[in-house]
């Protein structure tokens, strides 16, 4: 049945994408100021990795979750660190009157910092792990094309979602002062700091956990 597989990934793909996290407002940052490309291309960069972590999830793929476990301390320095240098620049840099015109380059820089943060993160991979236990979804090890069809439906699920979040962004900010744009900036950069430190402190439990010293 392969229209069921994409109609699930759909569906799942709405339910990972909603939640509104550190990604999330960064994307949502980035459209305010960059205008809605900047923002959907970065919208999109969080999709494609929810779609490869929901289909590498559904096959099952075992050396995915010993290659999370091993490399876990660095994934999560590496992904704190970048979320607080984000954050605080977010905090420290001026929101423009008008947007401003992205580059091809930008475009692609938007769409790929965001596609590594949410790949290197392991909770990307817990979650589609969660939802497929709760929505008891039957393992695709080893039915390719079905767990395609499910990364199609991911991807389209989440990508809807962000598409209809930055038209209606794009049509907010036309009637918000400079003044609540400047506060929207520097609440958003200090929570996304806040993500990042959240996540930095976590090493201490994996230490804790795993006996490593660092």
């Amino acid at each position: 049945m392969p229209l069921f597989h994409v109609f699930q990934g759909v569906l799942i793909g709405l339910v990972v994408a909603v939640p509104v996290g550190p990604l999330g407002l960064l994307c949502i940052n980035r459209a305010l100021m960059l205008g809605a490309l900047g923002g959907l291309a970065s919208g999109l960069g969080v999709a494609s990795a929810d779609a490869l972590a929901a289909g590498i999830s559904a096959l099952g793929i075992s050396f995915v979750a010993d290659f999370l476990a091993e490399y876990q301390v660095f994934l999560r320095l590496f992904g704190g660190s970048f979320l607080c240098v984000l954050g605080y620049r977010i905090y420290r840099t001026e929101p423009a009157v008008q947007v401003s015109t992205i580059s091809t380059n930008g475009l692609f820089s938007a769409y790929a910092t965001t596609f590594f943060l949410a790949l290197s993160n392991p909770v990307t991979f817990l979650s589609f792990i969660a939802i497929y236990a709760g929505w008891h979804v039957e393992t695709l090890q080893g039915h390719y094309l079905a767990a395609a069809l499910l990364m199609a439906g991911v991807f389209i699920g989440s990508g809807l979602w962000w598409l209809v979040l930055f038209a209606g962004l794009t049509l907010f900010r036309l009637n918000i002062s400079h003044g609540f744009l400047g506060w929207v900036h520097r609440i958003s950069g200090v929570v996304i700091v806040g993500f990042g430190i959240t996540v930095l402190l976590s090493l201490l439990l994996v230490k804790r956990v795993l006996g490593i010293t660092f």
